[in-house]
């Protein structure tokens, strides 16, 4: 990657027209950057290419969509002869089916999917079935953690201690100005990972609850795996007091053939699916077992829950996921997974050779760098204070700087596309900027 110079480049003027036509200039706040945003010319594999030329391995892949980096060539044919048959018809289409019946042949609890366009649509969609079969309102949520953009998914997302309360009983705490009060009032928060805690906040909420929405290991709470234990007694306490127990993998269903489910003896009733189901095109789908699916039904006696959307299934997604999905088998899921294990393990020996204050998290084909001594293992001890949060902007600002894209908490998504040299060269950069900045 080439350094900037003082001439201002294509880049910058972009941004200008863009800061006119666009609020703070940009469509989507993961990508705005001071002094401004790269805007992409091209990406192949696991390269992205500016306007100005300047290359980045990317380790971020669109917030983990790509699982097979950019531009693959089986998805572009693929995509290219759907396209001139047409892109979205108010007719059902025989795309919907193939993706529908691979990924459902890859998780026994997935008796029946609907396709949607986000993960955010998903989760919305998830809890709104929940609610129409149990007739209650709440959902309990982990503190901390991220499932889109739906009101009563986001709380307490960004919490923090002036705000987080006990942890015993943790605070609903709004992410937009103008949350309404009912919709705190109708949120349980409990600590990740934290059984009894957990298990007597949701006895005190028995009454109200419609559902427990769960990430297995969710990426803002500090990318750590939940414990079997911890899942085993969230679905047996579900299965006791008729709430459904709903697990998030919009981002997870990437860590085994059949998503990180597949570490738990233990079967959801709906799961929310995204990201690389869609093969690079907006996607998202809410999967389980038939008793609780059917309540989506139209032609079902028990219909409850009315549910559409324009985009939804539409040809060239369902024809990009089913590639995508096709090419994700178990050598490629074998291969993503041990690279991201290698990565872990070199990250943490440069750590142990630098000897600075930081410690990695992760999982399957993920891992995270945190500005930590000691390994996180909750959200509250993933939350940084005002100096670490300066360390992670400075250290991904660094690695962007060398060429390496990531989220802007320093955590990665790898794709199949990827080999040991990327990951060799990864912590050549992350080594040398935690051994500037973070001693």
């Amino acid at each position: 990657m080439t350094n900037r110079s003082n001439t201002p480049s294509k880049s910058e003027a972009l941004f200008g027209t863009a800061r006119g036509l666009l609020p703070g200039g940009v469509s989507r706040n993961t990508v705005y950057r001071e002094p401004n945003p790269d805007y992409i010319a091209s990406a192949q594999g696991c390269v992205v290419t500016d306007v100005d030329g300047r290359t980045r391995i990317d380790f971020a892949n669109n917030m983990g969509s790509l699982i097979h980096g950019h531009a693959t060539p089986q998805i572009v044919s693929a995509v290219t002869k759907q396209l001139e048959k047409g892109t979205a018809v108010t007719l059902a289409t025989e795309p919907e089916l193939n993706l529908a019946k691979l990924i459902c042949q890859r998780v026994p609890c997935f008796e029946k999917i609907r396709f949607m366009n986000s993960g955010t649509e998903a989760v919305m969609a998830a809890i709104k079935a929940a609610r129409a079969i149990t007739g209650r309102p709440a959902v309990a949520k982990a503190e901390g953690t991220y499932h889109g953009t739906y009101d009563y998914a986001e709380i307490s997302q960004n919490a923090e201690p002036k705000n987080w309360g006990p942890i015993d009983a943790p605070n609903p705490v709004p992410v937009a100005c103008g949350t309404p009060p009912n919709v705190l009032s109708d949120v349980v928060v409990f600590p990740f990972n934290d059984l009894n805690r957990t298990l007597n906040l949701l006895k005190q909420n028995a009454d109200n609850l419609a559902c427990i929405l769960i990430d297995l290991v969710p990426q803002r709470a500090g990318l750590i795996t939940a414990c079997s234990d911890y899942i085993s007694a969230l679905r047996e306490w579900a299965t006791k007091h008729e709430v459904l127990l709903i697990f998030d993998e919009v981002i997870t269903f990437r860590m085994e053939l059949a998503g990180a489910s597949q570490w738990y003896d233990v079967e959801p009733d709906l799961t929310t699916l995204g990201k690389i189901i869609g093969g690079g095109f907006p996607v998202g789908a809410l999967a389980g077992r038939h008793e609780f699916m059917s309540a989506l039904d139209p032609s079902h006696p028990d219909f409850k829950f009315p549910w559409s959307g324009t985009f939804s299934a539409n040809p060239v997604t369902m024809t990009a996921g089913e590639i995508a999905m096709k090419m994700y088998d178990q050598d490629s899921v074998s291969h993503i997974n041990a690279l991201g294990q290698y990565a872990r393990d070199s990250l943490n020996e440069a750590i142990g050779e630098l000897d600075v204050s930081a410690s990695v998290t992760g999982a399957g084909s993920m891992f995270r760098i945190h500005p930590k001594p000691v390994r996180p293992t909750d959200y509250r001890s993933t939350w940084q204070n005002e100096q670490e949060q300066r360390k992670t902007k400075a250290l991904a600002d660094h690695l962007y700087q060398q060429g390496f894209m990531t989220f802007r908490t320093c955590t990665a998504a790898l794709s199949t596309v990827m080999t040991q040299a990327e990951i060799d060269q990864f912590v050549t950069a992350a080594r040398s900027g935690m051994s500037a900045l973070w001693r």
